[in-house]
């Protein structure tokens, strides 16, 4: 039995700690996925909480699975697993069964699982960590004294400086698609044999004798019996066997009118600058004038310089009138946007579709380090 209690605490701490490093690691990223989950369910005047939540669940994860792993405070440790496991539980089995979002962003972007899967990965930990919770009494630590508090004091002081970090840079450690070294169209690409998406289809047929209207599957729907039967509508498509997904596979880039131009950059093999501004009503304005010189500097020297949005209309003319960009745009969805660069705005260096750098707006290079960057690659 001890053996159990030990393993099943060593896992749960694990985990916790895993789920809330990655996290903590990408904060802008988990508001994000807050901000889909508070708007799945209607709950759109809650967005507040989302900023809240995207610091303090990693946190608390994170502190769980220490106390967990080091058995500080473990009574204090194994009750907040239990209660963290009591909310948690239930939510994932509300979203396995309505799957208001598709991806439960319980790992970040490091470990991608579907909602049933998180669900069952809930019930087991919460089976460990009610075992922990009620054997705590038998359990010893392995170091014992001060050096636990000491231990779990450096760990989070760590944890935190990396979170610091990552609210005003971009994560120190990238799990989006949108990596440097990438190449982004063949990231899209379908690979040879992969197996597509398949879905069940009905059809509604109307018997021309009888006026009745039937419903159909794709083996048996009478499209050749033109006597007998009349086409009525389709009906809803049901996911039947989820096939391969690309790593990228909704990156777009269009015009004002709708126009899909995204290949024409991925196919010029010179330096292609995009700024990346998911929502301009909330970017930052701070490295404004930096960004205007870049864009000069491209534009003289043969390069393109574009900024990618999701923000059109009224907000977008606001934003010309306040910023005096000297580049133009085109637009993206957001939520993709949102995922290629973390800081709003960011800066993308691609060459035939590869990306060769990324900024965060803190971090933008200037005119002579971008210089030299670029008479570096193409040599």
């Amino acid at each position: 039995m001890k053996k159990t209690i030990t393993l099943s605490r060593w896992i749960f701490g694990l985990v916790f700690i895993f789920s809330g490093f990655v996290k903590g690691i990408d904060p802008w990223g988990f508001e994000y996925k807050l901000l889909d989950y508070l708007h799945a369910m209607g709950l759109d005047s809650l967005d507040f909480l989302a900023t809240f939540g995207s610091y303090f669940l990693p946190f608390a994860e994170f502190i769980i699975g220490v106390g967990m792993l080091l058995c500080v405070r473990i009574r204090l440790a194994s009750l907040l697993g239990l209660l963290f496991m009591a909310f948690f539980t239930p939510l994932t089995l509300y979203v396995a069964l309505k799957n208001p979002v598709t991806d439960c962003g319980c790992f970040g972007d490091a470990l991608v699982i579907t909602n049933w899967q998180t669900f069952f990965k809930n019930v087991v930990l919460s089976a460990m960590v009610l075992l922990v919770f009620f054997k705590r009494p038998e359990i010893v630590p392995v170091i014992l004294g001060k050096w636990r508090y000491y231990r779990t004091a450096i760990i989070t002081t760590i944890y935190l400086s990396l979170v610091f970090w990552s609210v005003r840079h971009d994560p120190v450690i990238d799990f989006r698609p949108f990596k440097v070294g990438v190449n982004i169209p063949q990231s899209m690409k379908m690979p040879a044999g992969a197996q597509a998406d398949v879905y069940s289809n009905t059809f509604l047929y109307r018997n021309l004798k009888t006026k009745e209207v039937k419903k159909f599957t794709d083996t048996d729907y009478p499209w050749k019996d033109t006597l007998n039967w009349k086409f009525e509508s389709m009906g809803e498509s049901v996911l039947v066997k989820k096939g391969y997904t690309p790593p990228i596979h909704d990156f777009q880039i269009k015009t004002a009118p709708g126009d899909d131009v995204t290949s024409f950059f991925f196919a010029d093999d010179k330096p292609t600058f995009f700024l990346v501004a998911a929502n301009l009503t909330r970017s930052s304005l701070k490295k404004q004038g930096q960004i205007n010189g870049l864009a000069v500097w491209a534009r003289f020297a043969g390069y393109k310089f574009v900024c990618l949005t999701s923000t059109t209309g009224q907000r977008l003319e606001d934003f010309k009138n306040q910023a005096h960009p000297t580049y133009e745009f085109l637009f993206g969805d957001e939520v993709t946007l949102k995922t290629v660069v973390r800081g709003n705005p960011g800066l993308l260096y691609l060459r035939s579709g590869t990306i060769l750098g990324k900024w965060h707006y803190n971090d933008l290079p200037t005119v002579e380090e971008m210089t030299a960057l670029v008479a570096n690659v193409i040599k």
